[in-house]
């Protein structure tokens, strides 16, 4: 369990209740294009905790103007206290987490997604969830901030590139809102789109991938526990390299599977034909799941690289959360399904 000093402030944006569940970026492998990974390994090397690494300390972000801070998060305090996630991992800093960032529409140098993003409009943003659904609706940000419990949850980021990062998200459970809609009996997936900004996302202008990103979650994927739709990071909002202002994090799978910048959610009973998987098939799989027994065709992914570490260190199976998430997999052909 992690423990809080009973006495520390209330963490930042909106109430965050404490929630122990821990992950992501996007991938920068570019399959069919062939774009280099982030130094992957080629061979297995033997795994190690790098215990006598520099580990990432948690630090503060900078703090942000009355301006910059959403209507609905003004009364919120700084971030909380918590410094590891349940393994006793760290936190990655707020430095670290912010600026190596996989975010192919403004960069495919994850050190310069934080300045290729800096002019990118966040505000007004709405969301429209449609489909196989009783109730469709859009839903503003600030809509989302009030109606929905935004909760603090510490995850592991496995990027497909073999690193990694310890991350305090806040944001809702994705089921929260799939409850409002009301899902249909027929409906088996969730798409999730990304918002097509030519004027803003210069690579959307490029072949690179194909536009805009588009990933997907079969129903029960959507509706588990750590599904959450982020909204912040360290306590505030968002940050513009990071999906500001509502991204998908799925903690068990690779991070290309947490979309970025979300303006449309749409329930159908088709599978979804997902961005990365279009790009290179036998590269890019749809369940995507963290499994370090399943390489990647051009390098292992039984170790990672933590950020902020020196080393590598052994990739657990659906990145840790396999007590919570493995049953969804039972009969499945992990190997086939990747």
């Amino acid at each position: 369990m992690l423990k809080r000093d009973p006495n520390a402030t209330q963490p930042k944006f909106i109430y965050l209740n404490r929630r122990h569940f821990l992950v992501k970026t996007i991938p920068l492998a570019a399959g069919a294009l062939l774009l280099a990974a982030c130094s992957p390994e080629i061979t297995p090397i033997p795994p190690t905790r790098a215990n006598d690494s520099p580990k990432p300390q948690p630090t503060a972000p900078p703090a942000l103007a009355a301006s910059e801070i959403p209507p609905a998060l003004a009364h919120t305090t700084a971030f909380s206290n918590v410094t590891a996630d349940e393994l006793g991992d760290p936190l990655n800093n707020f430095e670290q987490i912010t600026n190596y960032n996989n975010y192919y529409e403004f960069s495919l140098d994850k050190e310069g997604v934080a300045g290729a993003a800096k002019n990118f409009t966040t505000s007004p943003w709405f969301v429209e969830v449609a489909g196989m659904v009783n109730k469709p609706g859009t839903f503003s940000i600030e809509d989302i901030y009030k109606k929905f419990d935004q909760q603090e949850h510490v995850y592991r980021l496995r990027c497909v590139e073999a690193w990694s990062m310890v991350i305090p998200w806040v944001g809702m459970q994705l089921s929260d809102l799939l409850k409002v809609v009301e899902p249909k009996p027929e409906a088996k997936y969730v798409k999730f789109t990304t918002v097509m900004r030519l004027g803003e996302m210069p690579n959307q202008s490029t072949p690179i991938l194909q536009w805009p990103y588009v990933e997907g979650l079969r129903l029960d994927e959507a509706n588990n526990n750590l599904t959450i739709l982020a909204t912040g990071m360290y306590g505030q909002p968002l940050t513009k390299q990071q999906g500001a202002p509502i991204r998908l994090v799925i903690p068990w799978k690779y991070g290309f599977k947490s979309i970025k910048a979300i303006v449309r959610i749409e329930l159908t009973d088709q599978p979804i034909d997902n961005t990365w998987r279009n790009a290179a098939s036998n590269e890019y799989g749809f369940y995507a799941n963290v499994n370090p027994q399943v390489d990647h065709p051009r390098w292992s992914q039984a170790t990672e690289r933590r950020i902020g570490e020196f080393g590598r260190r052994r990739t657990l199976m659906f990145n840790g959360y396999e007590n919570q998430v493995a049953s969804m997999y039972e009969g499945l052909d992990l190997q086939a399904n990747f």
